[in-house]
């Protein structure tokens, strides 16, 4: 599957900024000027935003069901310890620079968990969703899922005290 790749890079940033520019604008705009609007459509809007996600990579599993079954214990393997390593290296990165433990856990969250359904989005826009790519890319959004609520549980379990702005100075 290896060929020569050529992008447009004011193409791809077209369409990230679409995908993600967009609708963050939108909704800090919408949070600033209908704070009760933006409360009452944030839970909905969640759900729509998974669906769409698990759409995405249901569609790239579907399609390269074959390539799937035919990869997927290298792809597991990888996905594992590329999230593992970006976890500990926000985690720690944090912890060096003297971040609060809110703050450390933000970094880790952020910089371990990525943003699988844009992956998707550029594979089939931008390589005509080729197999491997996107069955990286539907595990990864797959396994992010799982990673990222259980770190969000195992730390929901671990509570910090709350940083005050008297502790802080």
């Amino acid at each position: 599957i290896l060929r020569r790749v050529s992008l447009n890079p004011v193409d791809v940033f077209t369409t990230i900024f679409l995908i993600l520019g967009v609708p963050l604008c939108l909704g800090i705009l919408l949070s600033r000027l209908f704070p009760a609007l933006a409360d009452k459509i944030r839970k909905p809007f969640k759900i729509f935003s998974f669906l769409v996600f698990l759409g995405f990579v249901g569609a790239a599993l579907g399609a390269n069901w074959q390539i799937f079954l035919n990869v997927i214990g290298l792809v597991v393997f990888a996905v594992f310890v590329h999230n593992a390593l970006a976890l500990s290296l926000g985690y720690w990165s944090g912890r060096f620079l003297g971040l609060e433990i809110p703050d450390v856990r933000a970094v880790s969250i952020e910089v371990g968990i990525q943003n699988s359904a844009l992956a998707l989005v550029l594979i089939f826009d931008f390589f005509e969703g080729l197999g491997g790519m996107a069955i990286i890319a539907a595990w990864w959004g797959i396994w992010h899922i799982i990673a990222g609520l259980s770190v969000a549980l195992f730390w929901s379990r671990r509570p910090v005290a709350p940083v005050t702005r008297e502790a802080a100075v």
